[in-house]
């Protein structure tokens, strides 16, 4: 068996930490893209009337809705566009999008109870806004 050169050492040495590099850059991007992917920081709840809930996109098809939070200015410095709150639905979600259709078409008041994500996907909602469900007010 012959001694190893330097040179050889250095390569071997040289391949073990750029395969060590590779595997932290690897388990890093993985462990980021799972964290702004499943993550949720905040949840909340919004009562108003259901506007709209509609399947949009061209690659990635989601549900989008929009829910009127019905201040009529009662918030100083808002305008009426600012009064009517973007969300989205996960797909899988069916029963939530049935009722959702529902309340928009019989115009109903409802609590909206919703998270927010750290980030948006465009296969999964145009915003980092998903509802997670809704209680029908009594009339």
């Amino acid at each position: 068996m012959e001694p190893q050169t330097f040179g050889q050492k250095v390569k071997r040495t040289s391949k073990k930490v750029l395969r060590i590099i590779i595997i932290a850059v690897v388990i890093v991007g993985v462990s980021l893209f799972s964290f702004y992917y499943w993550g949720v920081y905040d949840d909340g709840v919004m009562a108003g009337k259901i506007l709209r809930i509609s399947k949009k996109g061209v690659a990635f098809k989601t549900f989008e809705g929009k829910i009127n939070l019905e201040t009529f200015g009662a918030m100083k410095g808002t305008s009426p566009i600012a009064e009517a709150f973007d969300f989205s639905v996960e797909k899988s979600d069916e029963a939530l999008i049935k009722e959702l259709e529902e309340v928009a078409l019989s115009g109903e008041r409802v609590n909206l109870y919703y998270i927010t994500r750290y980030a948006k996907f465009p296969w999964r909602g145009d915003t980092r806004y998903f509802a997670t469900r809704i209680e029908r007010l009594e009339k």
